[in-house]
């Protein structure tokens, strides 16, 4: 498929919309101002021309043998402060909608953060009936969607207001797991593969936290919340684990911390002196993550560990003394089933975790699946796992609290984290709606800089790959002295 820009230069949100409908897709480009008489085949051709008092826009669709154009014209006037890009976007949902016969169901909402839309339409005075109707109206996005998205921006307002300028909250990266799914796309190693780094890279973490507490403390910041996230943190062993959190508190005054999260993830890593020593060192947050309750499938993704490991697992958090517990479920997954993932969803909530998260499938080009030959994406029953879902859980009591979306997700779908009694995880709804300073440490890790009050968003990054971390870990550690200058100029 080939994108031609003809007097623009919308080339991210376009091919953005254009992955709605052809998703994991490489595209080639004609730039405004190129020769485009020579292209043929599949193609989009996007115009913006404009004459004295009035703009055009147009968008033409060639798929095979067919074909479909929109056009829109308005006085030069009219046209919005972007310059026409969400109306070419619009145009374009609309031509590829007919040309498909698929009418994704978030619209023209390409990004991550939907939520963080209707949160601004909140801030700015709209109605909840406003929204949903501009939403419906102006973003083409389904009934169903604006009413989820609506709910979980009401769930998050009060916990929104309570972020103070001061505030920030901190991930720390564990980079390893045990074996690789064949579904993911984050940055890990195996464990098998990569205990030569191991012990250097907990030696190297354990310096970054004791370099960034200095700059906090500098700066008067006041840790609110701390997510241990990987990769499987739990492949490290209860000592690692602990020294790791033993130098956060060291560290870091902790008096204020309102949430402490660990990511334990895959059965076949946890025990119970892991979970003690978790317990012990300040979490009240834990994840036990089965994806799937069906050990077939479990078998089909590259997980080692079986659905009873997994009950076995949850039953040792509870013991621990963990009052709150996430549970991971997968719409979508290889050789899942509409009836295999129900089982998968009721037998959870008979386990009562205070939150559930129920993701869709993303298909990256980085994971072993093959979206054509293993995935079977025009078959795939994902839309009609995410719905039963989100009647169960609704039933049950569980609210959403925090929504996103993935490039390449099956049927354009999303995420979303289910809690009931409260128990909204702080970080999560602080990470997708850009909402707090987190700060960032370990391979992989991008720390988010936010400025409530000059409404300025900037990132750090550290080095991808935990090989690169420990090799240029001096040069990486300057990397945090941009914290300072971000708050410096503030």
């Amino acid at each position: 498929m080939t994108l031609i820009l003809c007097g623009h230069s919308y080339k991210y949100e376009l091919e953005s919309v254009l992955k709605l409908f052809i998703p994991a897709t490489r595209f080639s480009f004609v730039y405004d101002g190129e020769d485009y008489s020579h292209v043929s085949g599949d193609r989009v051709i996007t115009e913006k021309r404009e004459d004295t008092n009035t703009v055009v826009f147009c968008v033409c669709c060639y798929i095979g043998i067919k074909s479909e154009t929109e056009t829109q014209k308005l006085d030069l006037k009219d046209v919005p402060s972007d310059g026409g890009e969400f109306i070419l976007s619009k145009l374009l949902f609309k031509v590829m909608s007919r040309l498909t016969g698929i009418s994704p169901e978030w619209g023209v909402i390409t990004g991550v953060r939907p939520v963080k839309r209707v949160n601004e339409m909140l801030d700015s005075g709209y109605s909840e009936s406003d929204i949903k109707s501009r939403l419906i109206n102006d973003f083409f996005v389904a009934e169903n969607k604006a009413d989820i998205a609506i709910k979980t921006a009401n769930g998050q307002r009060k916990i929104l207001k309570s972020v103070k300028a001061d505030s920030f909250s901190m991930y720390i990266s564990i980079p390893f797991c045990p074996t690789r799914c064949s579904y993911c796309s984050f940055v890990s190693q195996s464990v098998g593969k990569a205990l030569n780094q191991t012990d250097e890279y907990i030696k190297n973490l354990l310096s970054e936290i004791e370099y960034t507490a200095g700059i906090v403390k500098r700066l008067g910041l006041l840790l609110d919340t701390v997510y241990i996230g990987g990769g499987t943190p739990t492949v490290l062993s209860a000592y690692q684990l602990k020294s790791v959190m033993t130098r956060i508190t060291e560290c870091f005054d902790t008096s204020l911390v309102r949430e402490f999260t660990v990511e334990a993830g895959r059965a076949d890593t946890i025990t119970k002196d892991k979970l003690t020593a978790i317990k012990e060192c300040g979490a009240n947050r834990v994840s036990i993550n089965p994806q799937t309750l069906n050990d077939s499938v479990l078998k089909a993704i590259g997980r080692d560990h079986t659905v009873k490991d997994f009950y076995s697992s949850f039953y040792l958090a509870r013991e621990a003394g963990f009052d709150v517990i996430n549970t991971d479920l997968i719409a979508g997954l290889p050789t899942d089933t509409l009836q295999s993932f129900e089982k998968t969803v009721d037998e959870t909530l008979k386990l009562s975790p205070e939150n559930i998260t129920v993701h869709t499938l993303s298909v990256k080009r980085a994971s072993d699946i093959n979206i054509n030959a293993q995935l079977g994406v025009l078959n795939n029953p994902a839309g009609k796992m995410v719905e039963y879902a989100t009647s169960a859980l609704s039933q049950r009591g569980y609210s959403p609290y925090y929504l996103y979306r993935q490039k390449n997700m099956v049927e354009n779908l999303e995420n979303i984290g289910w809690e009931k009694g409260g128990t909204q995880s702080l970080y999560n709804i602080f990470i997708m709606e850009e909402s707090q300073t987190v700060i960032a440490l370990g391979a992989g890790a991008s720390t988010k800089l936010v400025d409530l009050k000059g409404k300025r968003l900037e990132r750090v990054f550290n080095y991808k790959y935990a090989v690169d971390y420990n090799k240029n870990f001096d040069l990486m550690l300057k990397k945090k002295d941009e914290i300072e200058r971000f708050y410096l100029n503030a």
